[in-house]
């Protein structure tokens, strides 16, 4: 029996990356999963992995900072699949810039991206864990929540930088409104993680930057996808049932 046997999860941004790390390490754990993504070919092809391994899997297509996509997508999981157990908001990016040239539109685009989206799938999912006096929600931060210096000598991350200090602060506020509620809500912040997008800009700060994740991360490397799901899958546990409100560094000791 897994850890999250016959447990209903959402993972949110689960076409690739972080979300399909989570997605995978979930299922691998007897989670039931409904999947958002707005890149509908990874999200597919996500499912049929997941579903090849044995994993009860709906994939949802659409963008999860619009209102009406959550409502409706809930709603179809609510009606297909059942109470969720478990949420997990991992949607984020940015449009980097240095603050001095960053245009309106591209803060926005950052901001909406990681709180709307953490803001709209929470309150989608809280009336029926409040209902059933149980449930986790997990939030994707960032070791950026408190300044990254190679983003910020590479091509600043102002944006994103606030946006991932914001959902700090969101599931500090949160975790208080729900837990007379038996729910809890966490944070994860990863440091640097070496995916498919990320690989080759980590290398070009390596060979550049003094102040690269390289020389600037203690343990001197970057993470792996799946140390980051293994965080994840810790605090949407009953192992981290006494946990609320904590965001989780996890960041080769940065």
């Amino acid at each position: 029996m897994g850890r999250m046997q016959d447990k209903l999860a959402i993972v949110t941004g689960a076409a690739n990356g972080l979300g399909e790390a989570i997605a995978l390490r979930l299922g691998a754990e007897g989670a039931r999963l409904a999947l958002f993504d707005i890149d509908s070919a990874g999200l597919e092809r996500i499912a049929a992995t997941l579903r090849g391994q044995g994993a009860q899997v709906l994939a949802l297509p659409g963008d999860v900072t619009e209102e009406t996509v959550v409502q409706q997508g809930f709603a179809r999981i609510a009606a297909e699949c059942g109470a969720i157990d478990v949420l997990v908001n991992n949607v984020g990016g940015s449009r980097n810039q240095r603050i001095w040239e960053m245009s309106a539109e591209a803060w926005d685009f950052t901001i909406r991206l990681n709180l709307r989206s953490a803001f709209l799938c929470t309150r989608a999912v809280l009336p029926g864990m409040m209902e059933r006096k149980s449930g986790a929600i997990v939030c994707m931060s960032s070791g950026a929540k408190e300044g990254t210096p190679w983003s910020a000598a590479h091509s600043g991350a102002a944006a994103y930088s606030a946006a991932k200090a914001g959902i700090h602060g969101f599931i500090r506020d949160v975790a208080w409104e729900v837990a007379p509620y038996g729910i809890r809500i966490n944070a994860v912040a990863p440091g640097p993680i070496e995916t498919d997008r990320t690989r080759a800009v980590f290398a070009e700060m390596n060979a550049t930057l003094e102040h690269s994740p390289k020389r600037m991360v203690p343990m001197a490397r970057a993470g792996q996808p799946r140390e980051i799901a293994d965080a994840v899958l810790y605090l949407a546990s009953e192992e981290a049932s006494y946990v609320t409100g904590v965001t989780l560094d996890v960041a080769g000791g940065r």
